[in-house]
C-alpha cells in the first residue's frame, strides 16, 4: 500500500486514492496511509462481522466513486456476492507463482517445498482464492544461498515494482481480460 500511494504521489500512477480501508486499526497501512495524508476507513469485521463489513466497504466504494479496488495486505475473503457486484474492479497480489501455492502462506509453501523458482502474481479477484484471471507474474530465482528471509525480502522487492506498474497498464487497459481466466497484453 505504501509504495502505491508513493507512486500515485509522485505521479508515476495517474491514479486517485479515494481511502485506505484496513479492519486493524493498529496495522501498519493505517499508520502509513495517515503520515501520508489519506482517508483511512475502518471495517467492522470483528465488532459487527462479515456481511455488514462488506456492506460498509461497499458503500465507501459507492460514495467515493471508485472504480478500481486495489488490495494490498487485505487478508480476507471476500464474499462471492460482494466480489460478483464488483467483477473485473478488484485486483489482488499474491506472492507465488498462482495457480501455485495459493492462499496465506505462499512464500512458506513454495520454500518447504523446495521449488527453485516461485515468484509474485497480480491477478484480478474472482470468486475463489487466489485464482481470477492473471494480470502479471514475474519469476524469484531460489538460490542455494538463500534462507526463508532472504526468499520474503526477494519476493517483497518484486511485489513492490509488479503490482503499480501492473495497475498502472491496467488503468491505461493495456492488460485487458478477454475470459474468466485469460488476459490479453498489448
Amino acid at each position: 500500500m505504501s509504495v502505491l500511494a508513493d507512486r500515485v504521489l509522485a505521479g508515476d500512477l495517474r491514479a486517485e486514492i479515494a481511502f485506505v480501508a484496513s479492519d486493524h486499526p493498529d496495522a501498519q497501512g493505517v499508520s502509513t496511509a495517515r503520515a501520508k495524508g489519506l482517508l483511512v476507513e475502518l471495517l467492522p469485521y470483528r465488532e459487527k462481522g462479515h456481511s455488514y463489513a462488506e456492506e460498509h466497504l461497499a458503500a465507501l466504494i459507492s460514495s467515493h466513486g471508485v472504480d478500481l479496488l486495489i488490495l494490498a495486505g487485505f487478508m480476507r475473503i471476500l464474499s462471492p456476492d460482494f466480489v460478483s457486484a464488483h467483477a473485473g474492479r478488484i485486483v489482488n497480489i499474491h506472492p507465488s507463482l498462482l495457480p501455485s501455492f495459493p492462499g496465506t502462506r505462499g512464500i512458506l509453501d513454495a520454500w518447504n517445498y523446495g521449488v527453485r523458482i516461485t515468484g509474485v502474481t497480480v491477478h484480478l479477484v474472482d470468486e475463489k482464492v487466489d485464482h481470477g484471471p492473471i494480470l502479471s507474474q514475474e519469476a524469484v530465482y531460489i538460490n542455494n544461498s538463500d534462507s526463508l528471509e532472504t526468499l520474503e525480502e526477494k519476493i517483497h522487492k518484486v511485489e513492490h515494482a509488479l503490482y503499480w506498474r501492473t495497475i498502472k497498464a491496467f488503468i491505461q487497459e493495456k492488460i485487458t481480460p478477454i475470459n474468466r481466466r485469460r488476459t490479453s497484453v498489448e
